[in-house]
Order: C-alpha cells, then sequence, then structure tokens
C-alpha cells in the first residue's frame, strides 16, 4: 500500500469520526429529550451526560476563540499529504464533508453552536444528570 493512499484512507477515517462526534453532539440531546419523556434512566447517566456537555463546550469554546477544529486541521494535513486537493477525493470525503461544512459566515457558526450549548445547559436543568450515590448502581 502506498503513502498517498495510506494518507488518504486515514484522512477519510477523520473525517468519519467527525461526523461521529457531530452526530453525538446533535443525536445526544435528542437522545436525552426522548429518553426522559420514555423513562430511560441511562440517557441521565452521569458518564454520557458529562460527555456530551463536554463535546459541545469544546465546539462553542473553539467558535468564541476563533480556532479551526484539530479534527479539520488534521483532516487537511493528511489530504495534503496524500496530494489530495480539498473534499475533491473519495466517495467518503464527498457526501460526509458535504454533511459537515458549510459556506456561512464564522459569527453564524458561533451563534448556533452557542445556542445549541443553551439548549444542552437547559436539558441539565430540567432533565438533570443523575450522578452515583452510594451503592445505586441504577443511576450509572
Amino acid at each position: 500500500m502506498n503513502d498517498t493512499l495510506v494518507y488518504q484512507l486515514l484522512a477519510d477515517a477523520v473525517l468519519a469520526l467527525h461526523l461521529g462526534i457531530v452526530l453525538f453532539v446533535i443525536g445526544g440531546l435528542l437522545v436525552v429529550i426522548a429518553g426522559n419523556l420514555r423513562d430511560w434512566r441511562w440517557v441521565n447517566a452521569a458518564w454520557f451526560r458529562l460527555a456530551h456537555l463536554g463535546a459541545i463546550g469544546v465546539v462553542v469554546v473553539e467558535s468564541w476563540l476563533g480556532v479551526v477544529c484539530p479534527l479539520t486541521s488534521l483532516e487537511m494535513w493528511l489530504r495534503a499529504k496524500a496530494g489530495a486537493s480539498v473534499y475533491a477525493g473519495s466517495f467518503i470525503e464527498h457526501w460526509i464533508g458535504r454533511v459537515l461544512y458549510y459556506d456561512a459566515p464564522a459569527w453564524v457558526f458561533t451563534v448556533v453552536y452557542t445556542m445549541f450549548a443553551a439548549l444542552v445547559a437547559g436539558t441539565w436543568w430540567y432533565y438533570p444528570p443523575r450522578f452515583k450515590r452510594g451503592t445505586d448502581k441504577t443511576s450509572l
């Protein structure tokens, strides 16, 4: 396997990971709300809620500071090492790239991320996470 193909496959893997994180952030909020409406106790587990809050928190802080997502930077670097133009390569790259990347001013993303984070924070108040107390294993 040549280096170009290895870098291209790694770039595609980073893009797929990036999409997975995006789906976790968006889907996580939907799961918390739906799970509470359906009385799924696991959606309020501290590990899940903290991971979800942490993920959107990183996105918001990056956007406020004007920092490019490290996954985007890594993907671009891998594509450059592969000699590929940005988002003109593989099937995975083409379709996942269209889902993740939009052409809008940076402030639009900052506002949307901040509003989404406010919704996530609101679920912490409305549907509080369950932190483990004593030997109660159902709150894990």
